[in-house]
């Protein structure tokens, strides 16, 4: 374990920093159309618009920060269900795969509470929410299977794209794609999150 932590604390950080970065901007562009206080939000009054804009924000963050130097070098998982997964297929050893959702945690919660330092009571407006994840309508049995069916789908794509040697260059792009699609067409009914 030790030994694990010595060796690879860095890409342990830098998942931190991710994590903490995407939550950051989505707590920031979430206030930033959702708040009703915002000017974008008097100027663009149609809601799924405004998750559309949410998602293409959200899908170019994800890329940004896989692409960025520190992404590539950590793998840029952010999000336990892609760490998990790479776990059970025997592509990450054990102790990484705690140390790297432990630092998905942190990183998560460094970043709402960045964003709450900076935004304050907006973040918790119930428009925006501190970006918690809630089931829609439907309720939590439909948003637990969209969820998973969110998460089941990235790692499809994941390990469809990464071990295509035309393709894997492109695994950021195809991921941030997703995210602007989850985030358009399924938030209603789950929040978007991609971890069941």
């Amino acid at each position: 374990m030790l030994a694990r932590l010595r060796q690879h604390w860095i890409v342990y950080l830098i998942e931190t920093w991710a994590l903490g970065t995407f939550m950051i901007s989505a707590v920031l562009v979430t206030a930033a159309l959702e708040y009703p206080g915002s000017p974008l939000h008097a100027i663009i009054p149609s809601a799924p618009v405004r998750r559309g804009l949410i998602g293409l924000a959200m899908g170019l963050t994800a890329m940004v920060l896989i692409y960025s130097p520190w992404g590539q070098r950590s793998g840029a998982h952010m999000n336990p269900a892609v760490t998990l997964t790479f776990l059970r297929l025997g592509k990450i050893a054990p102790w990484d795969a705690f140390f790297y959702v432990t630092a998905q945690f942190v990183g998560g919660a460094c970043g709402i509470l960045a964003a709450k330092a900076a935004l304050r009571s907006i973040v918790e407006h119930p428009s925006v929410n501190h970006v918690v994840t809630v089931p829609g309508p439907a309720g939590p049995v439909v948003a637990f299977f969209a969820e998973l069916g969110l998460s089941c789908g990235m790692m499809f794509m994941v390990l469809s794209v990464t071990n295509r040697p035309k393709l894997a260059r492109f695994t950021g792009l195809f991921a941030g794609a997703l995210v602007f699609l989850y985030i358009t067409l399924e938030a209603p009914l789950s929040g978007m999150s991609m971890n069941p």
